[in-house]
């Protein structure tokens, strides 16, 4: 097995991210090409349609919030050596803890929901995350299987559960009744129009502020406690991890609770922020597109915040470019998408190589 090429700091985290997206953006723009289509164009209606305008810039960052959580989930499994393909149905059944609190309990003042709805998705999360993580811990069972099981699972007991318990009576869409005041996230256009601020109408709400506080508290955890200093040894060299005291199955398992507990967060975002109802798949795939956030940005929060945006522009600027152009429909996002994924995770030693090489040229001549 080969060992990666060693890069300093500021190309590891700064230029190989930049490279691997130049490579996607001018390969999707081939392919743009091919359809028949300017890829300047298309390229210019995705930049507008995601950051045009108030509306555009709303959206983006609306996006953004359930990215951030998704990709902060993925990061923490995989700083810990462990692949977590499952954010998509922790973020759903956390989803369905956060929706609970918020029907039970919404007629409570915003206050006091908002903490127990945190809670509640957090435990739920959590809790779906531990079967698969005490399996890879105690029988070997690989987490990448168990999680993208359970992600079905996660699918069939909501449906299960929107249809034939929680469904608001006299309808026949799978969803349930709306939440009360109490349980609905502030708009943030609606909170600057408070302080005599015009922005515009949009579903960016205030857990863009929670999800910065999560990037930043898991950003602690890991590199200042020593619970994230033995997660990290524990991922990068398990025998190491056992000679200096750590518990490999421990970590794993610890891992996959906080990574549940932050895709968990999603709900906050999609629930409480903008739908305001428990409804089927309101996810929408933000847990597999945090697989892709969190390899673009190296699974560190500052690059996660960064791709989470990134992703989140091409969503919003996605709805535009398939309006204006209809042969570039928004597929054509999920190609970008895949193409990311494919040069930060799978090629991403095309360019980390000759990096390297380049580097230890220059080095000598500077000393």
């Amino acid at each position: 097995m080969s060992v990666p090429a060693k890069l300093p700091r500021w190309a590891e985290f700064g230029l190989l991210p930049l490279l691997n997206l130049a490579a996607a953006l001018v390969l999707s723009g081939l392919i743009v090409r091919i359809m028949g289509e300017n890829p300047w164009t298309a390229c210019k209606l995705l930049v507008t349609g995601a950051l045009g305008s108030q509306e555009a810039i709303g959206y983006t960052l609306y996006y953004a919030t359930n990215f951030i959580f998704t990709g902060l989930a993925v990061a923490v499994a995989y700083q810990a050596g462990l692949f977590n393909i499952g954010a998509e149905g922790q973020a759903y059944i956390g989803g369905l803890g956060t929706g609970l609190v918020c029907l039970w309990l919404g007629h409570w003042p915003f206050w006091a929901v908002l903490p127990l709805a945190v809670l509640a998705g957090a435990g739920a999360g959590a809790g779906w995350a531990f079967i698969p993580a005490w399996l890879q811990a105690r029988r070997g069972s690989h987490i990448v299987i168990t999680t993208i099981m359970f992600n079905f699972i996660a699918a069939a007991l909501m449906t299960y559960l929107l249809v034939n318990v929680l469904i608001k009576p006299g309808q026949q869409s799978p969803e349930t009744r709306e939440f009360a005041a109490g349980a609905t996230m502030p708009a943030v256009h609606e909170l600057l129009a408070k302080v005599g601020i015009e922005f515009a109408a949009t579903p960016f709400n205030l857990s863009f502020g929670l999800a910065l506080v999560a990037a930043g508290l898991v950003w602690l955890f890991l590199w200042r406690t020593r619970w994230g200093y033995a997660l990290r040894v524990a991922g990068e060299n398990p025998t190491a991890a056992v000679y200096a005291g750590i518990s490999p199955s421990r970590v794993t398992i610890g891992a996959m609770l906080l990574s549940g507990a932050l895709a968990g967060g999603l709900g906050l975002n999609e629930l409480m922020g903008a739908q305001h109802r428990l409804l089927l798949d309101f996810p929408s795939g933000a847990g597999f597109v945090g697989i892709a956030v969190a390899l673009m940005g190296r699974n560190h929060p500052v690059g996660i915040f960064g791709a989470a945006v990134l992703f989140g522009a091409l969503a919003q600027g996605g709805s535009q470019l398939s309006f204006d152009l209809p042969k570039l429909n928004r597929d054509m996002v999920v190609v970008i998408q895949g193409l990311v994924i494919l040069f930060c995770g799978a090629l991403e030693n095309v360019f980390r190589t000759p990096l390297a090489a380049l580097w230890r040229r220059k080095e000598p001549g500077e000393r």
